[in-house]
């Protein structure tokens, strides 16, 4: 990533990070209780927690991974918990509304939310605004005059005044039998008073904000629990059987196994990597391919862990391509550390798999976002393809999906690809699946087909949520 695209991607993160940390200090603490040491308390966490969160980002990139691994792990949880909070007050806020809705529809008193979110009484506040109209309304017929306070008018349930505002004198006629007839107002007095503002039941405000508070509280962590057992876990195994076009019969059952972002980084080491590589060895492929985003470190800190990959066995051997983020840490410096680890990488480039009486062609390309952030080598199909005969069998990694049907036209038979992670977590799930026609799963066109893992691995947040990661094992059929 260059200096503008980092700074530009610091300063909006950071915006936003300030902002929502802000909003939850509000609500987690200033609105739950009164005490100065409470708010101080509340005040120095979210202050520590979006510090940390606005600095990861170049904490984990410019320091070494072995001593930024715990600090990252907790912030970006946090980050999840973060987006939780705020998906569970936001709920929860709907829900109390509604509510409130609902009793003033069958005309029950309902706690309502005033400006500066003092609550009251709907049918308390009704009441005196209706009393201060009819005071400012009714005319002096010249006998004796009694002023109505706003005391005589209406109190709070804690014995306070419900106003400070003089009321209007109400003139008393004798003689009516308690009738007061209608007068005209004295010219230059106001047509009508200012209603009374309602009295603020504090007690019950404080009630509502704290267990709203608690409420959003044990529901994130809740699925931030659920969320973060989910990505740590083994991922589970997808199979998958397609019908490759002109596969030779011989080669009829043949078995890939497919991961894609894995993302070995702050928090994702070794230990993660040797449990995928013997849940990989148990499926016993003939090829294992990884779509990309492999990394998110320099070659110098992960290598020990990523070098795990040496140890996955097949019969045709492993095969790589670049994501968006292998070039984010030097795409050159992992590719050529990768044919170190007997990690084959494709680069705009096609080999045979097979042997001369049975064989397909699998064509690898660099990423779809690469030369539009700049880079020099990206996404060619033209030269991975070059020399290829177009009646062959073919499989293409890719590590987006964006230009499949493309590709499909130019006969590929099968696609696969990662990037999108199905989304990681619920809400994102949805907005991928909004944003990517092709977001997670197995796709047609014709008689070809384009298979989009939902990762092996996660980024940022270790959560999933709604998008469990997963290990695909391919069947191709002749």
């Amino acid at each position: 990533m260059d200096t503008a695209r980092f700074i530009l991607f610091a300063l909006v993160t950071g915006i936003a990070t300030v902002a929502v940390h802000v909003y939850l200090y509000r609500r987690l603490f200033a609105a739950t209780s009164e005490h100065r040491a409470w708010r101080r308390v509340g005040m120095g966490v979210m202050t520590v927690l979006g510090t940390l969160l606005v600095l990861s980002w170049s904490v984990t990139r410019f320091l070494p991974m072995d001593s930024t691994f715990a600090v990252a792990t907790a912030v970006w949880t946090w980050m999840g918990m973060a987006i939780y909070l705020l998906l569970a007050l936001g709920v929860l806020g709907a829900v109390r509304k509604v509510a409130a809705r609902m009793q003033r529809s069958r005309g029950e008193p309902a706690v309502v939310e005033l400006r500066g979110g003092e609550t009251t009484s709907m049918s308390h506040a009704n009441a005196v605004g209706d009393s201060a109209q009819a005071g400012s309304t009714l005319a002096a017929t010249g006998t004796e005059s009694v002023s109505l306070t706003p005391e005589a008018l209406a109190t709070s349930g804690h014995g306070e005044a419900a106003t400070h505002a003089e009321a209007a004198p109400v003139a008393m006629a004798a003689g009516t039998g308690g009738a007061m007839p209608k007068a005209p107002v004295a010219a230059g007095s106001s047509s009508a008073m200012p209603a009374a503002s309602a009295p603020v039941d504090v007690e019950r405000r404080r009630f509502l904000a704290r267990a709203t508070a608690g409420g959003a509280v044990l529901a994130a962590g809740g699925v931030t629990g659920f969320g973060m057992w989910s990505a740590f876990h083994p991922p589970v195994v997808n199979e998958v059987a397609v019908k490759l076009p002109g596969l030779p019969k011989a080669l009829d059952g043949f078995s890939i196994v497919h991961l894609s972002d894995i993302h070995v980084g702050p928090v994702i080491r070794r230990r993660f990597m040797d449990e995928l590589v013997r849940r990989c060895n148990a499926l016993r492929p003939d090829l294992v391919c990884i779509t990309g985003d492999l990394v998110d470190g320099h070659v110098a800190s992960l290598a020990p862990a990523v070098s795990a990959l040496s140890e996955l066995k097949s019969r045709h051997g492993t095969y790589f391509v670049t994501g968006n983020h292998e070039y984010y840490w030097s795409d050159a410096a992992w590719a050529e550390a990768l044919e170190r680890m007997d990690v084959h990488v494709l680069r705009n480039r096609h080999v045979r798999i097979g042997d001369t009486a049975a064989s397909f062609d699998l064509v690898g390309v660099d990423d779809w976002s690469a030369g539009k952030m700049g880079f020099s080598q990206g996404y060619d199909l033209a030269a991975a393809t070059a020399g290829r005969d177009s009646e062959r069998a073919s499989v293409l990694l890719a590590h987006q999906p964006s230009n499949w049907k493309v590709a499909a036209r130019e006969g590929m038979g099968l696609q696969l690809s990662g990037h999108t992670h199905g989304g990681q977590f619920f809400p994102f799930t949805l907005a991928v699946s909004a944003i990517w026609e092709h977001d997670a799963g197995l796709f047609h066109e014709g008689d070809r087909h384009l298979y989009v893992s939902r990762g092996t691995g996660f980024w940022g947040p270790p959560l999933r949520v709604g998008a469990p990661p997963e290990i695909v094992r391919v069947t191709l059929l002749a």
